[in-house]
């Protein structure tokens, strides 16, 4: 991607009296937008793609053709573990990502998957007014990185063997929980852990490497672990110890090359996508038990007992950690903890 090309081309609309015949108009390189997510159509598949492409079909419409996107799924342009990397340096565009798959860059963002912090959908979409929105904005922004879109994702547990309701449920297995703290919180129920990105947990599930997945509803069906999975277990409450942050990101240095107009543009379009993420994250949490129970697995409530119970071993685990890790993590944390469940 040349973005001095695109600074150039934005320099040259704001060039008092230049004027250039609709002929000989010049259009950036397209922005790519990079995910591991599986591609789809635009009413079917995975939704976190098709809000990329949702989002890549506005750009391109409400900008008459001046700026544009193309979309990447699947891991096609980038290895998922190099993307938040590459859009830090400027190298890749955008990213839609788990946040916390950038824990280990900036250990502060693994705060995007601390178990039990969020609750429900409302908590974690008033992050964004919140006084630990503008905190974590303004951590990735010196980071080199924007937020484009909040999209905010509740989880569940599929399993090969046996049902995992409460924390007691995980001792002696092998346990794929989504990030550090998640993974913590398992070592203190007696599991062993593994990281791995959602793109490897059906391989992991079919091999017997692991015999639990944490994940996302929407990558519980897109990843198919039913094929792999005997049991399920997802609130049927809309509440959970699991809430991942899983934003639609842009490098700073693509961004701030832009003319005024089009990162204007960028920020508008990406707020209004949060309304399609929260829909399509909601659809896929009802969806996701018809799947299981589709393929032959039985699915689990999980109770408010359990939920207690996994919020209560957080708090004394990975919260302390992640609290003791810097005084950044300990003001996102206290700031976190300040927006109602």
């Amino acid at each position: 991607m040349n973005t001095n090309r695109r600074a150039f081309l934005g320099g040259l609309s704001v060039l008092p009296g230049l004027m250039l015949p609709a002929r000989f108009a010049l259009a950036a390189e397209p922005l790519k937008i990079s995910h591991q997510f599986p591609g789809g159509s635009d009413k079917e598949g995975d939704f976190r793609h098709r809000l990329c492409a949702r989002f890549a079909q506005e750009l391109d419409k409400r900008s008459n053709g001046a700026l544009k996107a193309n979309v990447y799924p699947g891991s096609s342009l980038m290895k998922v573990n190099a993307q938040f990397s590459a859009v830090r340096k400027g190298a890749l565009d955008m990213t839609l990502i788990p946040l916390p798959y950038a824990g280990g860059e900036i250990p502060e963002l693994n705060i995007a998957l601390m178990p039990g912090l969020v609750t429900s959908y409302e908590q974690g979409y008033a992050w964004k007014k919140a006084e630990i929105g503008q905190a974590l904005t303004d951590l990735l922004a010196s980071k080199g990185v924007v937020i484009v879109t909040w999209i905010w994702q509740a989880g569940g547990a599929a399993s090969r063997n046996a049902p995992v309701i409460g924390p007691e449920d995980v001792k002696g297995l092998k346990y794929r929980g989504g990030s550090r703290e998640m993974d913590m919180v398992a070592k203190a129920a007696g599991a062993t852990t593994l990281s791995l990105p959602s793109s490897e947990t059906y391989a992991a599930m079919q091999t017997g490497a692991v015999d639990v997945v944490q994940t996302s509803a929407t990558s519980l069906i897109s990843f198919r672990l039913q094929e792999v999975s005997k049991h399920l277990t997802i609130s049927k409450k809309g509440k959970s110890y699991w809430f991942m942050l899983e934003p639609l990101l842009m490098s700073k240095a693509v961004f701030d090359k832009l003319p005024k107009d089009q990162q204007t543009l960028i920020m508008t379009i990406g707020g209004e996508m949060e309304k399609f993420a929260l829909d399509g994250a909601r659809a896929d949490d009802a969806q996701v038990a018809d799947a299981y129970i589709k393929a032959g697995a039985k699915v689990h409530d999980l109770t408010d007992d359990a939920l207690a119970k996994w919020v209560a071993l957080a708090k004394t685990s990975a919260w302390k950690d992640y609290a003791e890790k810097n005084e950044g993590s300990a003001r996102l944390l206290k700031l976190a903890e300040k927006v109602p469940a």
